[in-house]
């Protein structure tokens, strides 16, 4: 189901020539519904009818000054009960353009937020392991202690301190 919803958005941006503007409104939604957990909630909640979503919906975006086709379409994502599935909506945007533009995305996922320096140069290093532009979708998750988590399609690479600690305790039951 996102996946439809996704490319009849990708299709439209497509048609509009809106790719930039809908990926720029589709992040500054994400980020907000990563700093606010009223809006997380609100999001995630069976209890709130489709039109209080819908007009919660509505009040956040045009405050935020999102509008044309993301705001429409996500005022319908709430008008037709899909909130709760919205990002991974704007993940699988995210992935029918990075196709259209012949990049790759690389899920990162750190203890701490990253640094410019820090992105730009795990995008070189991705950029050459992979042969391909790459864009960088990062989630913070403190639980890691510290390393990353990178995955780029099928392919993961968990140099997190949380899974080496794991390990080193697994190894060391079985010594004793």
């Amino acid at each position: 189901m996102p996946g439809r919803y996704a490319t009849a958005l990708f299709e439209l941006a497509e048609a509009g020539q809106a790719f930039d503007e809908v990926e720029r409104d589709l992040a500054q939604f994400g980020e907000m519904m990563d700093s606010s957990e009223d809006l997380a909630r609100m999001i995630r909640s069976p209890v709130f009818s489709a039109d209080e979503q819908e007009r919660a919906v509505a009040a956040v975006l045009d405050k935020a000054g999102i509008g044309g086709l993301t705001g429409k379409f996500i005022k319908l994502v709430a008008r037709n009960r899909r909130l709760f599935a919205i990002r991974d909506m704007i993940r699988s945007y995210r992935a029918l353009l990075a196709e259209h533009r012949g990049e790759v995305t690389a899920e990162v996922t750190s203890a701490e937020t990253l640094s410019d320096a820090q992105l730009g140069a795990l995008k070189d290093e991705l950029r050459i392991s992979i042969g391909r532009d790459v864009q960088i979708e990062t989630r913070i998750d403190a639980s890691l202690l510290g390393g990353l988590v990178v995955k780029v399609g099928s392919r993961m690479v968990d140099s997190s301190l949380r899974t080496k600690l794991q390990s080193l305790k697994i190894a060391m039951k079985e010594v004793g």
